[in-house]
């Protein structure tokens, strides 16, 4: 706790789905709320220059999770997009702190940016194997580069950028608009929707056979906050909790808990994205003590039990 002593902290992306947990993670490590400095984009636009040069202004660590993202739908509809913002964002900011002389950058990255058909498990050597999965490569590659920007500033500058790479994220909080939703809001809102309407079906993007892991959003927090506080190698870590269900799995198990008995249609002509997804988390453990907590099962009751209470 004595490394939050007396440090300004930037959380960019503090508003959101995972700033929020992690705002209230450094909290309850006894940062002082008037020291976490969280701009909003209505605000401070981190594309412009300018704006990247005010927020990183007498801060001390970089906390770097603002980006524009969503579901497969969302990325392709907006390739574009997704690469440049991400992309100016990330490294427009990097330079500002390190010209500013801020002490530590943690960049999170996104599990995206592993090629489309990596190994299973996924370790941290294997992400320049190959192209990522073609839905969502521009966003992942935009978010890669923050990779390399941090390995090239320890390089030549001797900056402290760390670089994390969290697998899918789900909890309370979480994004339930469809037009950008990922895939379990989507389906806990589908679900919950069919069983208040007496809906004799839900239909289901792809043919279920691709698998994810998925880290609960206050375990992701804390991954985040350990690697600030004891993490400084150029190496990428790996944050996840070590599983994988398949999405055909992960729709009877969400249906299940919600207390759909309809039938589910799988909707063959969408894509599946990645086939594969599940990591190696062991790098993370053995450097900085981190290991998720919160039970699958556990973590899904409550979301969909914050989705009834206040979307509902």
């Amino acid at each position: 706790m004595m490394f939050w002593e007396d440090k300004t902290v930037l959380v960019t992306g503090g508003a959101g789905f995972l700033g929020s947990a992690l705002v209230r993670t450094l909290e309850q490590r006894g940062l002082a709320k008037e020291n976490i400095r969280v701009p909003r984009s209505r605000d401070l636009d981190l594309r412009q220059w300018e704006n990247c040069v005010e927020a990183v202004r007498d801060v001390d660590l970089v906390i770097h999770l603002a980006a524009k993202v969503g579901g497969i739908g969302y990325n392709m509809a907006n390739p574009g997009s997704l690469f440049y913002d991400n992309a100016v964002m990330g490294i427009q900011l990097m330079e500002a702190a390190r010209q500013a002389g801020v002490r530590k950058f943690v960049a999170v990255g996104t599990i995206c940016a592993y090629p489309k058909f990596t190994p299973i498990p996924f370790r941290e050597e294997n992400l320049w194997e190959g192209y990522p999965e073609e839905t969502n490569a521009p966003y992942g590659l935009a978010k890669k580069m923050l990779l390399v920007q941090a390995q090239a500033y320890r390089q030549q500058y001797g900056f402290n950028a760390i670089y994390l790479l969290p697998v899918n994220l789900y909890g309370p909080g979480d994004n339930f608009d469809p037009a950008s939703s990922h895939v379990i809001p989507a389906l806990i809102k589908k679900f919950v929707e069919a069983v208040e309407t007496g809906a004799e079906s839900v239909e289901v993007w792809g043919t279920g056979s691709a698998s994810r892991e998925f880290l609960y959003v206050d375990d992701a927090a804390e991954g985040i906050a350990l690697a600030a506080e004891r993490y400084d190698r150029p190496d990428p870590v790996n944050l996840g909790a070590g599983f994988e269900i398949t999405i055909r799995d992960l729709a009877t198990l969400i249906a299940d808990l919600t207390g759909f008995t309809g039938e589910i249609v799988w909707d063959t002509t969408k894509p599946d994205g990645q086939p594969r997804r599940c990591l190696d988390v062991s790098r993370a453990e053995r450097e900085f003590g981190f290991r998720a907590k919160v039970d699958f099962r556990e973590g899904l009751e409550r979301t969909i039990e914050w989705y009834k209470k206040h979307l509902v």
